[in-house]
């Protein structure tokens, strides 16, 4: 593990998938996710080079079919640190073998973690390291501990947008993305969590009004989100588990019959040779 601090928060982040394993407080109370393997043993990977369930787990590049898993391969490759002092760590992915197989570009990942006071920043880099176009998305997938270390009980913690969501949300169908035909849960800006809202997979809002949010109980430390880059977002959990992912995404899964080539596929960026993007998110422990 490659371990970062401030005066506020310490860190964990695992160098197989550069995954965030740990995010703990000045008291050592654990904000993420138990990953009881009952429900999900995961912790907060990185999905790359695609977000979600492509239709058959192959899509189709000038002509070609390729094989690809759910959130693709960064989350089960090793990465390389490249960076590190007491709060800040850079991690990097650069394409080999087993990643052409699936996916036939030459790229670099890297992941950036910096704690300053009480906020964790993530800032994710991808650089199309070859010579010919690139299709990239990206997506956090952070599951956070619910109920947070803070007393307060799982029916308690809400959900606070920044912006009214009215808007209905996209089913999920076979891990497939459906259309936005499911009625909202949110009052006004206000997401009331409670096990049942997730029976039926991931909440997703494809384009929320809301750039940030606020995950906690009324009165308590609570966590506040901010994700200014990524147009999609996605709430998650199993019932009964002990945590909640709060996942904003570039990018989603194929529509339901979606049978197009991945330049076509919605929510994918085409990045030119030398071209670099970055996605980003902040994680700041408030008690205001």
């Amino acid at each position: 593990m490659i371990e970062i601090a401030s005066e506020t928060l310490s860190a964990s982040i695992n160098p197989f998938g550069a995954e965030l394993s740990h995010l703990r407080d000045a008291q050592g109370r654990e904000l993420m996710t138990d990953a009881d393997p009952t429900f999900w043993s995961g912790r907060a990977p990185l999905l790359f080079p695609i977000v979600g369930r492509l239709a058959g787990d192959r899509y189709r590049l000038d002509g070609r079919d390729y094989p690809l898993p759910q959130h693709g391969f960064a989350r089960r490759q090793p990465f390389a640190a490249v960076e590190q002092s007491p709060s800040r760590a850079v991690l990097r992915l650069a394409a080999n073998d087993e990643t052409r197989a699936a996916y036939p570009f030459e790229f670099t990942l890297d992941a950036a973690y910096t704690l300053a006071g009480a906020t964790l920043a993530i800032e994710i880099t991808a650089t199309n390291a070859g010579d010919r176009d690139m299709p990239v998305s990206f997506g956090f997938h952070p599951a956070f501990a619910w109920p947070l270390p803070y007393d307060g009980a799982k029916e308690d913690h809400r959900i606070t947008f920044a912006e009214p969501e009215p808007s209905p949300l996209n089913r999920i169908e076979a891990g497939l993305l459906g259309p936005a035909d499911r009625p909202t849960p949110v009052e006004g800006r206000t997401l009331s969590l409670r096990d049942d809202l997730f029976t039926a997979d991931a909440l997703v809002w494809q384009h929320p009004a809301s750039r940030a949010l606020r995950y906690g109980t009324p009165i308590g430390p609570h966590l506040d989100i901010a994700f200014p880059d990524m147009p999609t977002l996605a709430l998650w959990t199993k019932p009964g588990a002990r945590f909640l992912c709060v996942e904003p995404w570039q990018g989603h899964a194929d529509p339901i019959g979606f049978d197009g080539e991945i330049w076509d596929k919605p929510g994918m960026l085409r990045l030119a040779p030398g071209e670099s993007r970055s996605f980003a998110m902040q994680v700041t422990l408030a008690t205001d």
